[in-house]
């Protein structure tokens, strides 16, 4: 059985699969061409684990007031991203399992419209996933280059346009693109937005970097220490860098297979790179997993929420 619908109608070029069979079959014998088997209980738990975490964080928001800011706001959709790519995949490991057992009994257009069903909605919360990561470095800038201006700049009515504006956004992109997966233009659209997304976030990390290293050689320097708020922007920053290392190591190999699908899809190495396309899944579902802990750790204020969540301390 295999998880995560959308992406696996991008394990391999269509229109090469053949090809690709026979390759896998030579370059089997070098060993790692072979790929990975990934039991599909790791998929399962490390869902379950993400959809628990993510709920906290919605939960932990939602709770404190201090928290009600548009950084948080943003923070919060992130994590909601995250839960319904738990909560689709779930869904859809469930939904074929029944279907396999013989326990749910469909007509083959329903489980089709189905299955287009959990694949946008997936493909959704992917895209919006990758969407806020993006806004959230955006906020994060604005937040150290003009934090006397922050409030003006980024009002609740801006955020609220902001966030609707990626739900819907997300929502189109996604319906096009299960509609036609096949299409290199769609690949090349998705392969763009990705690159994108790093642009954005290295760009802005890179600019953030610069600004730590004046602070630190003020300091060296004897001169006036940053301000508390200063540090805590400069803490942000941290929390920026860790959020993009996290971001290129588990979405890049995925969408560097998709750049092989589009560049080289009958060449015998991308071939057994497309065997290693169950990692890349397993990757990027770790992204969800990961993304909690590091808001949870990083923000003080979120921790002690989170704490008394778990204790039930309402």
């Amino acid at each position: 059985m295999s998880t995560l619908a959308p992406l696996r109608l991008l394990r391999e070029p269509s229109n090469a699969s053949e090809g690709n069979q026979s390759n896998a079959t030579v370059g089997a014998s070098g060993g790692w061409c072979q790929g990975l088997d990934i039991p599909n209980e790791l998929f399962l738990a490390l869902g379950l684990v993400s959809l628990v975490e993510n709920l906290l964080v919605v939960a932990a928001i939602l709770k404190n007031r201090n928290l009600h800011s548009p950084t948080y706001y943003f923070i919060c959709c992130l994590a909601v991203s995250d839960m319904l790519v738990s909560i689709s995949n779930l869904a859809e490991m469930l939904f074929m399992l029944l279907l396999e057992h013989g326990v749910l009994v469909m007509r083959p257009s329903i489980v089709r419209h189905m299955d287009s069903v959990i694949d946008t909605l997936i493909c959704s919360s992917v895209v919006s996933s990758l969407s806020f990561l993006g806004v959230i470095a955006v906020d994060r800038y604005i937040t150290i280059f003009y934090a006397l201006r922050y409030h003006s700049i980024m009002t609740l009515q801006r955020a609220v346009v902001t966030m609707a504006s990626v739900w819907l956004a997300s929502t189109v992109s996604s319906t096009i693109l299960i509609t036609y997966y096949h299409s290199n233009t769609i690949l090349l659209c998705l392969i763009g937005f990705f690159l994108f997304m790093l642009v954005l976030m290295l760009v802005l990390y890179i600019h953030m970097f610069a600004l730590a290293c004046h602070h630190l050689h003020s300091i060296s320097s004897h001169q006036k220490p940053p301000t508390a708020h200063r540090g805590g922007s400069l803490k942000g920053a941290v929390t920026l860098t860790i959020l993009l290392g996290v971001f290129f190591i588990c979405w890049g190999p995925f969408f560097f297979h998709l750049i092989l699908i589009v560049t080289c899809p009958t060449n015998p190495f991308c071939t057994c790179f497309f065997s290693y396309f169950n990692l890349f899944l397993i990757l990027i579902i770790c992204n969800s997993v990961i993304d909690p802990l590091i808001y949870a750790f990083r923000s003080q204020e979120l921790r002690r929420t989170l704490r008394e969540v778990v204790t039930c301390s309402w």
